[in-house]
């Protein structure tokens, strides 16, 4: 049965953490209405690449223009069925727009299925819906999932974790195992 899904974004998100759910949940199909503060349809925002390249953390490269499909004056929580927060930068600012804290915590309050990827549980943090919750996210998120009150579940990079309506991952490597963990909270 197809869902709703808000996808919440910003300049920065990873790449492949905005694109591939983007594209996998629509193949799924599921509509995906893919928002920004302070932006409307057919907007762009930038996004960045992150790779694992032996380094002491991910390196950093510029990205594509990702348009959105939906205006974000228009997001409600009621009129979707599940949210996706992917990581990359932009969870740095968006978890300082009110307006993000209240959709967020808007979804977690009616218990819809929130799936959060790499940097993505930092909007989970900053919303303050996680305690007492299993989550995972990037390793150097892990002192903010903690002071949220909820456990931090290491995983491998290919690992997910679904607790309650949470689905969480460390990063895109994850991509098929939390997309899977998802696809059965949507039904």
């Amino acid at each position: 049965m197809s869902k709703k899904i808000l996808m919440l974004v910003g300049d920065f998100v990873e790449d492949y953490e905005v694109m591939v759910p983007f594209q996998a949940l629509q193949i799924c199909g599921h509509e995906v209405a893919a928002a920004s503060p302070g932006k409307k349809a057919g907007e762009v925002i930038r996004t960045a690449i992150h790779d694992f390249e032996g380094d002491q953390t991910y390196s950093e490269k510029r990205g594509h223009n990702f348009q959105l499909n939906f205006d974000y004056a228009s997001a409600d929580a009621g009129a979707f069925d599940a949210l996706v927060l992917p990581g990359g930068r932009s969870p740095e600012f968006l978890r300082l727009d009110q307006s993000v804290l209240d959709i967020i915590r808007a979804f977690a309050a009616a218990g819809k299925p929130i799936a959060a990827v790499c940097h993505g549980p930092q909007l989970l943090t900053a919303a303050g819906v996680i305690a007492n919750r299993r989550i995972s996210a990037y390793p150097a998120v892990k002192p903010e999932v903690t002071a949220a009150g909820a456990e931090y579940v290491e995983l491998p990079v290919t690992g997910a974790v679904t607790d309650g309506n949470f689905v969480t991952a460390p990063a895109w490597p994850a991509h098929v195992e939390w997309l899977k963990q998802f696809n059965a909270l949507l039904g």
